[in-house]
């Protein structure tokens, strides 16, 4: 199964409609997950003409994300991988030990909130942060992550830069 994950593409300041290097992965995907800041729904409904999608309220989603059936957390079974997602997983320190307490299920957290890409293992959880593809802030490019999960196995986790 390949996943693009996606994280505060906070449309329509940074996301006017998906942005070409972005679609040239999204068109490969099972499955898309956008880890909050989405803005506007209209961006999910763009997202799902590419694959299905599962997205967490961000702390700047409004009531029609939400309606679009976006929760605070959510927990789902990708291939046999348990994954859970929130937007903001709080400091930096003692995260992994503050995710694997809020989802002691999870094999892999995925999480957005600082546009920080990461991919980081520790107590027993991996977390992962694509980023963001539209607001890189501080960091060097815009990016989004890409996962490969099989058997109920993370076989590969990649972060992609999509702007120059």
């Amino acid at each position: 199964m390949r996943v693009v994950v996606l994280a505060d593409t906070h449309s329509p300041r940074r996301w006017k409609s998906c942005p070409p290097r972005v679609a040239s992965y999204l068109r490969d995907a099972d499955v898309i997950l956008h880890a909050g800041d989405v803005c506007t729904a209209d961006v999910l409904d763009e997202l799902a003409r590419f694959a299905p999608v599962h997205v967490v309220l961000g702390n700047n989603d409004g009531p029609d994300v939400a309606a679009w059936g976006a929760p605070e957390t959510l927990e789902l079974d990708l291939a046999g991988l348990r994954v859970a997602m929130i937007h903001d997983s709080g400091q930096a320190t003692g995260r992994t030990a503050r995710m694997r307490r809020r989802f002691p299920d999870a094999d892999l957290v995925v999480f957005g909130h600082s546009h920080i890409p990461m991919d980081q293992s520790g107590d027993g959880v991996r977390i992962f942060n694509p980023g963001s593809p539209t607001d890189r802030r501080r960091q060097p490019h815009g990016t989004i992550g890409i996962l490969t999960i099989a058997d109920g196995e993370l076989l590969d986790a990649q972060i992609i830069p999509v702007t120059d």
